[in-house]
């Protein structure tokens, strides 16, 4: 469970608690929940709609990205600003789900969502080749977002700025300590 920004039916923005993971209904198998939405995948039927009509915004002050060792050591990144951890949000997407989210488990009704993922840059790249996090900078790019065209809200799906970011934290522990440099 965690907090997600979304356009409220009034148009102003609303902070509600949501589930991490569009849920993915699979026969013969338990339903799967889905983190990430990759950005060339926005247009399929799995999340054409959320996009179209249910964007939100997922705050956020970092993110982590294991690498491919076993174990993996976690790499938590933050972006740079005059404050230790400045505020941004990934761009993430929103919807109801109604039926189980176990094997055999009871239906239930909740609000789940997932958030964009794009192509990495030449940072996060070094620790996950395949893909990394949209981030959303600034209030303008948030609003664009949340209330823009499918078209502008796409166009904001991009590899960060490698020079925003820095490893704040990085070893085997999943949590993030919240650290101003490497732990």
């Amino acid at each position: 469970m965690a907090p997600i920004v979304k356009a409220g039916l009034d148009g102003e923005r609303e902070l509600v608690i949501s589930s991490w993971g569009f849920v993915l209904q699979r026969e013969g198998y338990a339903p799967k929940r889905v983190t990430n939405a990759r950005d060339d995948k926005l247009t399929t039927k799995f999340w054409r709609e959320s996009f179209e009509v249910r964007r939100c915004l997922v705050p956020a002050s970092s993110f982590c990205e294991p690498d491919e060792n076993t174990p993996a050591r976690w790499h938590w990144f933050a972006l740079k600003g005059e404050e230790p951890r400045p505020l941004f949000a990934f761009a993430g997407l929103y919807r109801q789900w109604k039926g189980p989210i176990k094997r055999a488990g009871d239906n239930v009704d909740i609000e789940v969502f997932s958030f964009v993922t794009s192509l990495p840059n030449a940072q996060t790249r070094t620790i996950n080749p395949e893909r990394s996090p949209a981030l959303l900078l600034g209030d303008d790019e948030m609003k664009t977002w949340l209330t823009g065209t499918p078209k502008e809200a796409f166009g904001l799906i991009t590899s960060t700025d490698p020079e925003r970011l820095m490893i704040v934290q990085a070893g085997f522990d999943k949590e993030d300590f919240g650290r101003g440099a490497l732990g």
